[in-house]
């Protein structure tokens, strides 16, 4: 098996990834563009040939810590990463190599955030679950899917006059929603220019729906097209809007816009159990699967602590919300390079 890092063969790369029935828009090229010419990490994209045959693939970012260590992540920023692989072969090979290039890049762990065990005796840590099911092309089977209580509260968006606009002149619209957003939940926010950095990067496959309220837009949520699959990824609403079931509103007309373009798979994405998007999801009728991410732990290192009972991270969130918003608009941007 021989091993190497991508270089010019990104075509080829997107293809596999595609193919392999394990792949996801955080292990296309496109994230990797996106996230170098954001955060500037450094990327080692491995590559598994057998016989000149590519039979797997590992995105992985060298980044660091809020609190110092470096760590080899497959990928930063995204939900899902880890190896697309033909063959266990295969991926015991990348997994060799990156533990490999781990040690010499002195990182404390590699982390695989793969969607299911590669039942290869590697460290696993269950954080969260994701949540994603089929739709049908039929706007009222989808609506009979959901169940009655959460229905009602998608029909008081109309009630109330919002409407929805699925343009990316609204990016920027959007984000300022979203940093809002994160703002009330104690979370630093993402440079703008990562909303532009993906958009740019994976193009008409990257969507920007807004919320209006009368002429001001409430709600906005940037998603991945992929496949057969939509991913909701970065989403947010004003807090006024809430009386109007904005969110309810807002994840039903892209449910309604992916389904008319084939999209056969809504994916809501990860959630931690006990937290508000969790019990919203599960209040829409998805049901719960675990993530198993994956870790290879390197010179005697332990596992990053990045739960909210973490009395650092708790002690920072409680801090954040109390700031003025133009302060965490600012300062959001510099400490998220260190929250990969």
């Amino acid at each position: 098996m021989d091993i190497t890092e991508l270089r010019t063969e990104t075509a080829e790369w997107d293809a596999f990834v595609r193919a392999s029935g394990e792949g996801s828009p955080f292990q296309l090229v496109a994230w990797k563009r996106a996230v170098e010419r954001t955060f500037g990490l450094r990327a080692h994209y491995l590559m598994a040939r057998e016989n000149g045959r590519l039979v797997g693939v590992l995105p992985l970012f060298e980044a660091r810590e809020l609190f110092g260590r470096r760590a080899l992540i497959s990928v930063p920023y995204a939900v899902y990463g880890g190896i697309c692989a033909t063959s266990d072969a295969a991926r015991r090979a990348l997994v060799d190599a990156a533990t490999v290039l781990g040690r010499k890049r002195r990182a404390a762990y590699v982390e695989l955030r793969q969607r299911r065990d590669l039942e290869l005796g590697l460290t696993v840590k269950q954080r969260y679950v994701s949540f994603a099911r089929s739709i049908s092309k039929d706007e009222e089977e989808n609506a009979l899917a959901i169940p009655r209580k959460q229905r009602r509260m998608i029909r008081q968006g109309p009630k109330y006059g919002l409407r929805s606009a699925a343009e990316r002149r609204h990016l920027d619209s959007v984000y300022d929603v979203y940093a809002q957003s994160v703002h009330n939940l104690g979370s630093p926010v993402f440079p703008r220019r990562l909303f532009h950095a993906l958009a740019e990067a994976f193009e008409e496959d990257c969507h920007v729906l807004a919320v209006y309220h009368d002429e001001r837009i409430v709600a906005g949520v940037l998603s991945f097209f992929y496949e057969d699959q939509v991913l909701p990824y970065y989403g947010g609403a004003m807090r006024e809007a809430f009386a109007y079931a904005v969110n309810d509103f807002m994840y039903w007309e892209l449910m309604c816009l992916a389904a008319k373009a084939g999209i056969r798979i809504f994916d809501f994405g990860r959630s931690r159990e006990g937290t508000g998007s969790y019990d919203f999801k599960r209040h829409w009728g998805f049901e719960p699967v675990p993530l198993p991410y994956q870790y290879v732990l390197l010179n005697g290192h332990e596992l990053p602590d990045v739960s909210p009972s973490n009395p650092k991270l708790r002690r920072a969130t409680d801090l954040w919300k109390r700031l003025p918003l133009h302060v965490t608009n600012r300062l959001g941007p510099m400490i998220t390079r260190y929250l990969p």
